[in-house]
């Protein structure tokens, strides 16, 4: 069998082998934990199973999370670090910053304080609510932080231009996470809904509201009613249907029923003469609810948002309630977090560049920033030679193509100017009042830059995330430090561990953004601009339509598919990353030398193999669910699956053949740069 067939493969000591090197990494004897596979599986059967089985069977998904896996684990490592990190700021009160973060975290902290203080703090912000006498009263009450609205007006790059800012306003998120909760039917929704209901009459009933269930059922009757309009997920990531900048006048005629003019101006967005529209139809659709829906129900449904938003900092009821509905019913947890983990991803949405600079200080090296940097460079001079040699790419294409190629902006471990927090004013007693001046404080910074040109220097994740971004209109990639460490970056394993795991997963996928089905879009600058030619883009859809509908039918969960539309970015990314890793990876090879077999495994498949690592993970049904209605990426065994039988070398290394279950025929492969 083709395991048995390895062993005839000259094998080398991998003790001996890595004796000679500086550190050993931190996985396995060379990057991987062989452990977790399951070598009863066929690869070519189910190579997710083969590569993680044994982790998949004997894992547990503990109990306050909702999924298990490296990209849950190396988190965990990171909020502990950044618990030191907190815990000495506090006890630095002569730093001003210091300072801020430890009174931050000192009042999240003190439960017993919130509970004594009851709902006083929270009293002021709904009395500002009782107090609306008109509609347009309401929707200026609605764009003020820290209240609801079912319209977003915020600040971003203008696609057109992207060395300036634009206003934009579009369709906000409901009460439930997306409008499939309100519109499809079955029991496992239906029973959704009647928990959301339960949870809508328990928060107002905590907070002494008369009529509870009437208003529940008046609340949920109105976003019934708003999700009907609202465009789908799908929809929402087109970039040219949903680019529509409009005049003041012309933004007045879409929704007359709105104030547009004096809730700009009262917003700060006074000198705004252009808003791009996100969503047309919703927006219109909101605005004509705005105005027919009677103003009380507005009321209750802004109060009882207002309740739901604030319920983690208010007394532990209240807090319960909100467990109980979005993380025990919607995502399946079972059990809270622990207040100070909670605590560290608070302060990263208020504080994040104030903890991230010590973070920075402490746990990333020069060393690190040089290896990082020259996995980029080399994983920038594989697209190139990928773009050159596509024959589907017109030569008119290819100098678009390559133009952008070599205009992209990485960055890389952590912004080189950081936030200046000195306007942001923490109460060390009340944590409500500090969350909603970190909103404030964030809306003000987004107004001082509104006027100027396009600040390329901002982040918009820390160096302490684990993750990574594309920003199609600034052509930028951003791997904060956090992402470049095992198992996802160990510059003591195996080369072919990071070329797929760091140069698959991140790097080439966030440069695989580039040119998917939404960066395509947007041109060496930035702006959102058709610059392939009709035959180019036509070859390139018939291939992404082609992975669409191959996701399409995945069916992760009993009654739920993937959505092949709304993950075809990521899917696409994930395609093009891992076909350029390994043309980086075989570049390193013919510079270096074929690398020699470590534990029965060649370096191909030991590539694949740290390719399927990198995405080990779990989840609870019900966060599956979730997901699948909404989010962009596909579950991680389809990242692994889905993509590595579209690729030859795949076929090769682990000697895939027709009747093994994961086998495509070449035709009905899908390729992006092979």
């Amino acid at each position: 069998m083709r395991h048995k067939a390895l062993l005839a493969l000259a094998l080398v000591s991998v003790p001996a082998l890595l004796a000679a090197q500086a550190a050993a990494p931190r996985y396995g004897a060379w990057g991987l934990e062989l452990q977790n596979m399951d070598k009863s599986v066929k690869p070519g059967d189910d190579f997710y199973a083969y590569a993680e089985g044994t982790w998949l069977r004997d894992h547990a998904i503990p109990a306050d999370k909702v999924g298990a896996g490296y990209n849950y684990d190396l988190p965990d490592e990171i909020e502990a670090q950044v618990r030191r990190i907190v815990e000495n700021a506090a006890a630095r009160p002569g730093d001003a910053t210091a300072r801020k973060v430890g009174d931050f975290y000192a009042a999240w902290m003190d439960a017993p304080g919130i509970e004594q203080r009851g709902l006083a703090p929270v009293k002021p912000w709904l009395a500002r609510i009782d107090a609306v006498a008109t509609r347009p009263q309401l929707f200026q009450l609605m764009m003020r932080p820290g209240y609801a609205s079912p319209i977003n007006i915020g600040i971003s790059t203008d696609a057109d231009d992207p060395t300036r800012y634009m206003v934009d306003a579009g369709q906000a998120r409901l009460g439930l996470p997306t409008r499939d909760y309100y519109l499809l039917s079955g029991e496992k929704y239906d029973a959704i809904r009647r928990a959301y209901r339960a949870y809508l009459i328990r928060i107002q009933t905590l907070a002494g509201i008369p009529d509870a269930p009437a208003r529940a059922d008046r609340i949920i009757a109105l976003e019934t009613r708003l999700s009907q309009d609202q465009w789908t997920p799908e929809q929402r990531r087109d970039p040219v249907k949903t680019h529509n900048p409009m005049t003041r006048a012309a933004l007045t005629e879409l929704a007359p029923e709105l104030d547009w003019t004096p809730t700009l101006a009262s917003m700060g967005l006074g000198s705004a003469e252009r808003v791009n529209v996100s969503e047309p139809s919703a927006v219109a659709a909101a605005s004509k609810r705005i105005g027919d829906v009677p103003l009380s129900v507005w009321k209750e449904w802004m109060t009882a948002r207002f309740l739901s938003n604030a319920a983690p900092f208010m007394p532990a009821a209240f807090d319960q309630a909100n467990f109980d509905f979005y993380s025990k019913t919607l995502r399946g947890v079972p059990e809270q977090r622990a207040r100070w983990k909670r605590g560290m991803a608070l302060i990263d949405d208020a504080l994040g560049e104030a903890v991230g600079a010590i973070y920075v200080q402490q746990y990333w090296s020069p060393a690190t920033q040089a290896k990082a940097d020259e996995l980029v460079a080399d994983m920038q001079a594989a697209y190139k030679a990928k773009i050159e040699a596509a024959t589907w790419m017109d030569d008119a294409t290819r100098r678009a193509a390559l133009a952008k190629l070599a205009t992209f902006d990485p960055r890389v471990g952590h912004p080189k100017k950081w936030i200046d927090y000195s306007g942001l004013r923490i109460s060390r007693t009340d944590p409500l009042a500090n969350y909603f001046a970190s909103a404030d404080f964030q809306w003000r910074q987004q107004l001082a830059r509104f006027p100027k040109p396009v600040d390329r220097g901002l982040w918009y994740m820390t160096p302490q995330t684990v993750n990574a971004y594309y920003d199609p209109t600034m052509n930028q990639i951003t791997l904060p430090a956090a992402i470049l460490q095992p198992p996802f970056f160990d510059p003591n394993a195996d080369p072919a561990v990071n070329y797929a795991e760091t140069g698959a997963t991140t790097i080439g996928h966030e440069m695989g953004h580039g040119f998917d089905d939404q960066g395509r879009q947007f041109d060496e600058r930035g702006r959102l601009r058709d610059w392939w030619s009709k035959e180019t883009a036509a070859k390139y859809t018939v291939q992404a339509d082609r992975l669409a509908t191959q996701f399409d039918g995945y069916e992760p969960i009993p009654g739920v598919r993937i959505k092949g539309r709304l993950t075809l970015g990521e899917n696409l990314a994930d395609l093009g990353g891992l076909e350029t890793a390994y043309a980086a990876y075989r570049r390193y090879v013919a510079r270096h030398g074929e690398p020699a077999v470590l534990d029965g495994l060649t370096g191909d498949q030991r590539f694949f193999l740290a390719y399927a690592q990198a995405w080990q993970g779990k989840r609870r049904d019900e966060a599956s669910r979730q997901a699948l209605l909404s989010d962009p990426h596909s579950p991680d065994k389809y990242r692994v699956n889905g993509i590595v039988r579209n690729f030859a070398p795949w076929y090769t290394a682990f000697n895939v053949r027709p009747g093994d279950a994961m086998y495509l025929a070449p035709a009905e492969r899908v390729s992006v740069w092979q």
